[in-house]
């Protein structure tokens, strides 16, 4: 039995420890903190625009049991909010255990407060990994999935300082590219204004730290607007420097727009505590995540690998990637696909198998294919693609790739030859 070694635990790596333990390897997950999901400890949009096609689609394929957990905690279901149509909220407290347990029961190694330093390697192939407490994790392949975002210099040097945020680089030391450690030239994404980075898209208050109403109208329909008066409103500038830009409209400037995950989830990159407390119902309020929300958040997209479309690293023998080391895909139904893939991937190419291709009919398939194509030029580095929004819903759009048709979408899966594909044993 092949022995598959994922590094990070965020969706991507959930994801890809999963494939690879359905395929049929030993699988082991390592995880740098006390807790799996990343940035899904603190995100919850599932399903919005072009994200519900990718998750059928997944669905189909078979890769779906991370979607259903996120359903089976939501908060709430087909909601609207400005320029995004039937997402879904997760209950960001109930996520991680629920996540855990899918993995345990499956049969994944997981081990948390496992952060990875270093590789041991022969050549262009990776024998082992090295956590910081000096324990080695050998494998016939290994997929990393750590991110792009820390250490705290880098929120430093590209951003407004460490924000505090989920990623807790101060206490569990800073994420280390395994790419970087084998030697692998990675790629720094830009903004629109050719700087380095982006900044993470929203904020998280503490809900009962607002007005009574705002609390229902979030526990009753799961969002709430409230428009911001001229003289507390950011600049639009700052919807260029957000990693989500699918948020990037002018309604998330007029309006605080927040959505109920369990938190408040106050959707721009940060805002003056000064500012939000002047606004009727924010008088009191106070950020949860990150805890200097007050003047800036994490900053992510600083180390993605070249790849291939099976998500084979490139220059590596024995390596594959997920979730923002594969590219600018932004969220979470992003990196559970992109993971996906790569686990099953990870344990064909163990085994000698045909790598899998997720087929261009697909948006899945397409949106893989297209951002390995996009990052090669000074344009495409530059910009941030989701099924959810902005430049890549637009393509699905054109492309007649977004549909809410469950059946439709089951049928292109079947066409494409991809039904059950993840759920098939190759060991």
């Amino acid at each position: 039995m092949p022995k598959v070694v994922v590094v990070g635990g965020g969706w991507a790596g959930s994801a890809a420890a999963l494939s690879a333990k359905k395929a049929g390897a030993d699988v082991v997950l390592l995880e740098r903190t006390d807790m799996l999901l990343g940035t899904g400890l603190v995100g919850g949009i599932m399903r919005n625009n072009g994200r519900f096609t990718a998750t059928e689609e997944m669905i189909a394929m078979g890769g779906g049991e991370l979607f259903q957990v996120t359903d089976s905690v939501a908060r709430h279901k087909n909601i609207e909010f400005p320029g995004h149509k039937h997402a879904t909220l997760y209950d960001v407290a109930l996520v991680e255990p629920a996540v855990k347990k899918v993995l345990i029961d499956a049969g994944v190694e997981v081990h948390t407060e496992s952060r990875v330093t270093d590789v041991v390697a022969d050549g262009n192939k990776i024998l082992a990994v090295i956590t910081a407490d000096g324990r080695k994790f050998e494998g016939d392949v290994f997929i990393e999935c750590t991110g792009t975002a820390g250490p705290q210099g880098n929120c430093t040097k590209y951003g407004n300082g460490c924000a505090m945020c989920v990623y807790r680089c101060p206490s569990y030391g800073p994420r280390v590219s395994i790419a970087a450690k084998m030697g692998v030239k990675e790629m720094m994404a830009k903004k629109a204004d050719g700087t380095y980075g982006a900044m993470s898209g929203s904020c998280k208050l503490f809900k009962e730290s607002l007005s009574q109403e705002i609390v229902d109208k979030l526990n009753s329909t799961g969002v709430a607007i409230v428009p911001v008066p001229e003289h507390a409103k950011e600049g639009s500038d700052i919807l260029t420097k957000k990693a989500c830009q699918q948020y990037a409209l002018k309604e998330f400037v007029d309006n605080v727009i927040l959505l109920d995950t369990g938190h408040a989830k106050l959707m721009t990159p940060f805002f003056p505590l000064k500012d939000l407390r002047q606004i009727p119902g924010f008088e009191n309020a106070r950020y949860e995540d990150p805890y200097a929300g007050n003047l800036g958040n994490s900053i992510r997209y600083l180390a993605l690998s070249p790849r291939d479309n099976y998500l084979r690293t490139e220059g590596v023998d024995n390596l594959f990637c997920g979730g923002e080391k594969a590219g600018p895909l932004v969220g979470h139904t992003e990196a559970i696909c992109t993971g996906t893939l790569a686990g099953a991937n990870a344990v064909r190419w163990a085994v000698g198998q045909e790598l899998i291709q997720i087929p261009t009919d697909l948006a899945v398939g397409d949106a893989i294919a297209y951002v390995k194509e996009q990052m090669k030029t000074e344009e495409g580095i530059s910009k941030k693609y989701t099924f959810s929004g902005s430049v890549y819903f637009e393509r699905m759009k054109q492309l007649g790739l977004y549909t809410t048709d469950v059946n439709a979408i089951k049928d292109r899966v079947d066409k494409a030859g991809m039904t059950n594909v993840f759920n098939q044993k190759v060991v």
